[in-house]
């Protein structure tokens, strides 16, 4: 079989990556009668209809999204190549795109992408906060190099992308001073009937809250349900009610926001993960941010020691 036209490829995999001829013709600055002859001789050379109609637009076809896949790896692999070779001017900065979901802490989203901020090789960091469907469709075009999110990519969004999972924690629960000293003595039987801000339905920490809470026959009075983070933990710091976040930034929120904790429940497990196109983590500054996550965030912590712990630990014998 003759070696391959890497003109040919090129057209065929900008199409697929944005979806038409026409926006291909755009970013490859060539007409359109072109872009489809190229197309026409790829198919040719290699026996197979690459794209089938679908109603205005185009879609790949089996065997084109095998070709979208290997052609995706190959220049996947040009770009590193003169990376590589280019050395990267010192002063250039490396760009790193990251979206970050609506219902991500963005205390955590600092503490898990600051490692990119310390790298020898300077990076300039673009972040993008928006709903997950939004963040996986640009993810999907190669708009972004990455997106946070609480949850792994859902098996019904219509996107090839691969979840490295982060890490895990337990959640703290927040109040002000007066009203974590209310309610901290018999937590978390003393949430019954207290005043609460909860994540909005849909969320993955609302579906843990609640079915803990259901567990445990506690019903507390929610006072507000707020879909955004940071919204959620200002109104908590204005004192309307007690507030969850994960424990792997308990002393980030208690000191911007000025808040006591309450209690603190493991058996509520919050997931971190970092979903990528690629299945081989490539980017210098998405392998800094996850091993940093791993290895520091998100590494096993020693058990927490309790007051009944440690007044065990007292009355035991030497």
């Amino acid at each position: 079989m003759p070696s391959i036209n890497y003109k040919h490829l090129l057209y065929f995999w900008t199409v697929a990556r944005v979806g038409s001829i026409a926006r291909a013709c755009k970013e490859l600055h060539v007409t359109q009668p072109a872009v489809s002859a190229q197309l026409q001789k790829l198919e040719q050379q290699l026996g197979e209809p690459l794209f089938a109609r679908r109603g205005r637009g185009l879609a790949l076809t089996e065997a084109g999204r095998t070709a979208f896949q290997y052609a995706d790896e190959i220049f996947s692999l040009g770009r590193e190549l003169t990376e590589t070779l280019r050395g990267r001017p010192t002063g250039k900065p490396m760009r790193l795109t990251v979206g970050v979901t609506d219902a991500f802490p963005k205390l955590l989203a600092y503490r898990i992408l600051a490692p990119a901020l310390r790298m020898e090789r300077p990076v300039r960091l673009v972040l993008q906060d928006d709903r997950p469907e939004r963040l996986f469709a640009e993810l999907s075009i190669h708009e972004l190099d990455l997106v946070l999110a609480d949850a792994p990519l859902p098996p019904t969004v219509p996107v090839r992308a691969y979840n490295h999972l982060l890490g895990e924690c337990g959640v703290t629960f927040f109040a002000t001073p007066p009203l974590a000293e209310a309610h901290a003595a018999g937590f978390p039987a003393s949430l019954d009937d207290a005043p609460v801000i909860l994540p909005t339905e849909g969320t993955t920490l609302r579906r843990g809250l609640s079915q803990w809470l259901d567990a445990a026959g506690l019903r507390p009075r929610i006072v507000a349900e707020v879909g955004d983070s940071a919204l959620l933990k200002s109104f908590g710091q204005a004192g309307i009610g007690i507030f969850a976040a994960p424990s792997a930034i308990e002393a980030e929120v208690r000191r911007q926001y000025g808040v006591a904790v309450v209690g603190r429940v493991e058996e509520i497990r919050e997931r971190f993960y970092a979903i990528s196109i690629e299945r081989r983590l490539k980017h210098p500054a998405v392998i800094a941010i996850t091993q940093a996550a791993r290895e520091g965030l998100f590494s096993p912590a020693r058990p927490r020691r309790t007051r009944k712990t440690a007044e065990a630990a007292a009355e035991s014998p030497e």
